[in-house]
């Protein structure tokens, strides 16, 4: 699985004897873009990935199996194929469903390194054996963005510094869900000097102490977004602690989105960045205003709640342009749209799925939180 289709050029001759007599695993749309392979019989045709290498994006699930298999190529100098990898066309390619020996995978990251791949996504991964020792320098590939989902390490909390090491520098998007570890020894980490887009979410269990605590935010200095949506965060202040504790510097902008059904009053009081301008909360399920929300701000949106009155002056930041429209204060139905949105026939604007919240920081989504104070 994770050797296609790169290692595919080093594994050839065998996968070629396999027998293609079983269903083909795998399809090529008829552009020749998108190819989808899923190996889930129990005598795969791995051959069949071949088709693949004329496509932009691969997809491409082992079917739970072990890729353990393929480790006799895994020596492979894949320079001697560079100019085959780097004739790919594939820019997007997602692996998962797999348990994958460190040493192979290290293997299909070498080969990347030729190639032109932009966006690489680990999903249902579980990655065993130790990491290879480290490089004398980073010979994997120099992609932008880089998706891991429901992966696993047999190294534990280390596994992002071991990672980063087989990565040329230059990653500007990281998006990390469903970790097992995200305890990182942030002594083991570089700094990701080019990133600027960090997605934590749907990792429930990190909470408010594990923002603090667990992710490093300060080797992310050009950290611009920062994703945290049902990441288990329960207080407006307990995101404040965390970006103050990370020192980001104050000139960025932060985002958040998060339906907030709770308002409760604030556990601790943070000092928000003074060159925070702006915070949305638009479609955040508010009935009240919520409490901890900084002095001062530009722009404050808190359009398309359910608030029931406008809010009193004392209930607010000093701000310069406020945002209220969609409350059922102002429009009687607002309610009954935002719970039924199709109710019209049509999508209207109060129904969008997602919030957003900007601060001056970097971006935090924050969806799912069961309380913001």
């Amino acid at each position: 699985m994770v050797c296609v289709p790169y290692l595919l050029l080093l594994l050839l001759p065998p996968l070629l004897r396999v027998s293609a007599d079983t269903t083909e695993p795998c399809e090529l749309d008829d552009d020749d873009f998108r190819c989808v392979c899923n190996f889930t019989d129990p005598k795969p045709d791995w051959s069949s990935a071949v088709q693949c290498m004329v496509a932009v994006e691969v997809e491409i699930s082992g079917g739970g199996r072990s890729l353990e298999q393929f480790l006799k190529g895994a020596d492979t100098n894949p320079k001697q194929y560079a100019d085959t990898i780097k004739a790919l066309r594939v820019r997007r390619l997602k692996l998962g469903a797999a348990q994958v020996p460190a040493q192979l995978l290290v293997a299909v990251l070498r080969a990347l390194g030729y190639s032109r791949l932009k966006e690489l996504t680990l999903e249902d991964l579980e990655v065993t054996g130790p990491m290879p020792p480290k490089p004398l320098e980073a010979t994997g590939p120099a992609f932008t963005t880089l998706s891991l989902r429901n992966v696993s390490w047999a190294t534990g909390g280390a596994w992002l510094g071991e990672l980063q090491q087989w990565l040329k520098p230059g990653l500007r998007v990281l998006n990390i869900a469903q970790a097992h570890s995200l305890a990182f020894p942030c002594a083991g980490l570089s700094t990701f000097e080019a990133l600027t887009t960090l997605d934590l979410s749907d990792n429930p269990s990190l909470g408010d102490t594990g923002l603090m605590a667990a992710p490093c935010l300060n080797k992310f200095p050009a950290l611009q977004y920062l994703a945290l949506r049902n990441a288990g965060m329960e207080t407006l202040s307990g995101v404040c602690a965390a970006l103050a504790a990370a020192k980001l510097p104050a000139h960025r902008r932060l985002h958040n989105r998060c339906p907030l059904h709770v308002c409760a009053p604030a556990a601790t009081r943070c000092a928000w960045a003074p060159a925070l301008m702006s915070l949305d909360l638009a479609l955040a399920g508010l009935e009240q205003v919520p409490k901890g929300l900084p002095p001062k701000l530009s722009v404050l949106d808190l359009s398309c709640n359910k608030l029931s009155r406008e809010p009193r002056r004392d209930e607010l930041p000093e701000v310069n342009d406020l945002t209220l429209d969609g409350n059922p204060f102002l429009d009687p139905g607002a309610l009954q749209r935002q719970n039924d949105p199709m109710i019209s026939g049509v999508v209207p604007a109060c129904a969008r799925s997602a919030l957003t919240m900007g601060v001056s920081g970097a971006l935090a989504l924050l969806q799912g939180a069961r309380g913001f104070a």
